[in-house]
């Protein structure tokens, strides 16, 4: 194992939350894998004889207002909710990389013109933006993803020009001039490695906020649409029966929360092994 990475874990493991965020984590990715296998039932399957019925033996999580059971709805809706944090994530690490490495490689006025387009766009409150897009666009998980993915790209490219700017006078990116390498080698090769400790830390954290924003949207009945079940679409069908049903929207928000909660432990975790002013506290 590199001595780089011995070292991260023997810190690392000394969170302990961080390190009960990366269990639930791996729990929640596997339960989303094998969602499938274990469902007792087709999620989309109506039954409107067993309509609301409370959590028992047959239906573990009870069923909502079409009879479906809610237990295996939770289980898909896991891989629904997990995937566009993901790939929301994955969209806007991308943009924030490139954003970030050219603005703090070359500097001058590309600097300038793309922090302050970057100051622009913090500007808007994301929520509002993302709900302005999703109006224009459609709501569909596809559209979600893109969306959520392309209006949180902000803050990966600041950390990431910030990391540029602090690595780019160092005597190995001279003497990778020296030889010759091209811009796009040395930022790829030389620099961008060195400064991914914090999108690293960025990119856990912001699965958190994706996570959040979709079922924020879903709630609002304009993120993933029904009967694709997701987390935030149970969870606004449940509030109708909020009293007369409480387990339509104690068990998502629950999920949401103990996720959301899990990727925040695992990312304030990383943040604090890969940080070396940190991992003395």
């Amino acid at each position: 194992m590199n001595a780089r990475v011995k070292d991260f874990w023997r810190y690392f493991k000394r969170r302990k939350l961080a390190i009960i965020g990366l269990v639930l984590v791996i729990l929640f990715f596997f339960i989303a894998i094998i969602a499938p296998k274990i469902a007792p039932y087709d999620p989309g399957q109506i039954n409107v004889e067993e309509k609301l019925i409370a959590p028992c033996s047959r239906h573990l999580l009870g069923t909502d207002n079409l009879g479906r059971d809610l237990f295996s709805r939770m289980l898909y809706g896991s891989r629904i909710s997990l995937s566009v944090g993901f790939i929301a994530v994955g969209i806007s690490i991308i943009i924030g990389i490139l954003v970030g490495s050219i603005s703090g490689y070359f500097g001058g006025w590309i600097d300038i013109i793309l922090m302050r387009f970057v100051d622009i766009m913090m500007c808007f409150p994301s929520f509002f933006l993302v709900l302005t897009v999703i109006a224009l666009l459609g709501p569909n998980i596809v559209n979600v993803m893109i969306v959520i993915g392309v209006t949180s790209w902000m803050g990966t490219a600041r950390f990431v020009r910030a990391e540029f700017l602090s690595l780019k006078e160092r005597d190995f990116l001279y003497a990778a001039r020296a030889m010759g390498a091209s811009d796009t080698r040395i930022i790829f090769r030389h620099l961008l490695p060195n400064a991914m400790a914090p999108v690293l830390v960025t990119a856990t954290l912001g699965v958190a906020t994706a996570i959040l924003t979709e079922a924020g949207l879903s709630f609002l009945g304009i993120g993933v649409q029904p009967p694709t079940p997701s987390w935030g679409n149970i969870l606004t069908e449940g509030r109708i029966y909020i009293f007369d049903a409480w387990w339509l929207t104690l068990f998502p928000g629950f999920a949401i929360l103990i996720t959301v909660l899990a990727f925040n432990l695992l990312g304030e975790g990383l943040r604090d092994a890969l940080d070396p002013r940190l991992r003395g506290r």
